[in-house]
């Protein structure tokens, strides 16, 4: 592309104690170009485009939108400048229909009727369809993030960050958010994309800019480049795939019968007759599209929600009636898909969070009394067999990035040798090489004997961890499948409900008819 830029970052800089987050950072975005930002957890890339949105303002350097300054101190001046972005985490209320929350992103909302009118012409043009009197609570994640996406659009901006889209949504979704960004780009709107997705990045991104450390490393043209050097640009050395040798499965090490369960929020999905047969040394993988009853599975499984005591078993003890911190005691540990305020404390530093759920299994306590050095050491070790980037145990979980903090959460697990591993989401938002690191200490895990369940919306990562597969659909578990004789087409129809060999047959003949 060429002619003058919509946006220049030159020669950008910004220091928090301890780290730089971004050092003389300089590169371009042209009007209608799909622009990818690349980077490891903690290269910076969350910072760069908060100082391009207004929430952050640089030490050095400078900006120019359309050929004029451009120094944003409030998101509200860089939306009247024409940038608008889509956060990672969506910021919606449930409890109010799409309409009352789009209006809640405007500085002058038109009147109720006239703003639902607008919502329906302009998600019908950009193929994003959205009742707007549908309560937002009743939407899956996918719906969610339209309205994220139809909110910035009602502003008609020049240029839309959007930051890691597409990790909540399935295959068919990211298709129709491709083609809408597509066609933005094509009426010469500007796209900023951050994604850990390479191929994704091949498959819409014209240009790329390659963050380490802060700094720019590099640039390329993505569809010219493979997914593997993309990455290697990235932490600057190559990736090895995650594996282990032939898995040897046990005995059976937890047991789920009959499991239903009311959700706990008046949006949860309810689980219904749950069964699960988890072996010694298996690392079973559950599919499933966002809100379909991940959130609740893993409630029951950690204990935050207690059922009848024989519900569940392990080592045949029964322990559905038990609280969380007695499962722990015994064994089975879960990482929850929400970082901040559930996996960890935003406010508590490293070390205290490693305290909250290692404080039994490490012993980092006696007769009420915490054993400061002890519980400090266990945090250090963490941030480095897990290559945290933190400048210390002492930072609040709050100042890491969300690929960081899911490190130091997953690593704070898995260090504790539990006998069942449960974990949401566990590379969600993490960049390849983390992914990469997360993936096979799963694979180690369940190599020494343990049981682990990894409940993910990330499909490859399920085929390629997990010995045995199950999709969860509106609170229903299919039957439990062997992950080597799956296909996409396969798991495809599992997600969308059949939940059985009978039903796959009849609708693979539908198709095939």
């Amino acid at each position: 592309m060429t002619g003058d830029p919509l946006l220049s970052i030159n020669n950008i800089t910004k220091a928090y104690p301890g780290v730089v987050a971004n050092s003389d950072v300089s590169f371009q975005i042209q009007p209608g170009e799909v622009h990818a930002l690349l980077g490891e957890n903690g290269a910076g890339k969350s910072t760069l485009v908060k100082m391009i949105y207004g929430l952050v303002r640089p030490d050095s350097g400078s900006m120019t939108f359309r050929g004029a300054a451009y120094a944003p101190p409030e998101p509200r001046v860089a939306r009247s400048t024409g940038v608008a972005m889509v956060f990672q985490h969506f910021s919606l209320f449930e409890a109010l229909n799409v309409a009352e929350n789009i209006a809640l992103g405007m500085e002058n909302p038109p009147k109720q009727r006239d703003l639902a009118k607008r919502i329906r012409e302009v998600s019908e043009a950009y193929g994003l369809p959205l009742d707007p009197d549908r309560l937002v609570g009743d939407l899956s994640a996918g719906e969610r993030q339209r309205v994220e996406i139809i909110r910035c659009l009602l502003q008609d901006p020049k240029l839309l960050i959007m930051d890691e889209p597409t990790s909540v949504l399935t295959p068919q979704e990211v298709e129709i958010l491709f083609h809408t960004l597509r066609k933005l780009a094509a009426e010469g709107t500007s796209i900023l994309y951050i994604s850990h997705k390479l191929e994704e990045i091949r498959a819409l991104c014209d240009e790329a800019t390659i963050l380490r450390l802060g700094k720019v490393v590099g640039t390329c043209t993505p569809r010219d480049t493979s997914a593997a050097e993309m990455a290697e640009l990235m932490v600057g050395k190559s990736l090895a795939t995650p594996a282990r040798d032939n898995a040897e499965l046990g005995e059976v090490i937890l047991k789920v019968a009959g499991l239903s369960v009311e959700p706990s929020n008046p949006f949860g999905t309810p689980l219904r007759h749950i069964g699960i047969e988890l072996r010694a040394g298996e690392v079973l993988g559950i599919g499933g599209v966002a809100g379909n009853g991940q959130d609740e599975l893993l409630a029951a499984l950690s204990g935050e929600v207690t059922t009848a005591p024989g519900t569940i078993t392990l080592n045949k003890t029964p322990i559905g009636d038990k609280g969380p911190n007695e499962r722990r005691e015994m064994g089975i540990l879960c990482a929850p898909e929400e970082r901040l305020g559930h996996a960890a404390a935003p406010d508590m530093s490293l070390v205290e969070n490693a305290l909250l759920t290692a404080r039994q299994r490490k012993n980092l306590a006696d007769s009420g009394f915490v054993n400061w050095g002890a519980t400090r050491a266990y945090a250090e070790k963490v941030i480095a067999d897990f290559d945290v980037r933190t400048p210390g145990p002492d930072n609040v979980a709050r100042s890491l990035s969300g690929g960081n903090l899911q490190k130091f959460v997953i690593g704070r697990e898995i260090l504790q040798d539990p006998t069942v591993l449960v974990v949401n989401q566990p590379t969600w938002g993490v960049d390849a090489s983390a992914a990469a690191d997360i993936r096979q200490a799963i694979l180690d895990l369940a190599q020494k004997g343990a049981g682990v369940i990894v409940i993910s919306q990330d499909l490859d990562e399920l085929l390629e961890v997990s010995d045995n597969f199950a999709a969860l659909n509106e609170g229903r578990l299919s039957n439990v499948r062997t992950t080597r004789d799956l296909t996409m087409e396969t798991i495809g129809l599992m997600l969308g409900g059949a939940h059985d060999m009978h039903d796959l047959d009849e609708e693979a003949i539908h198709a095939e008819a």
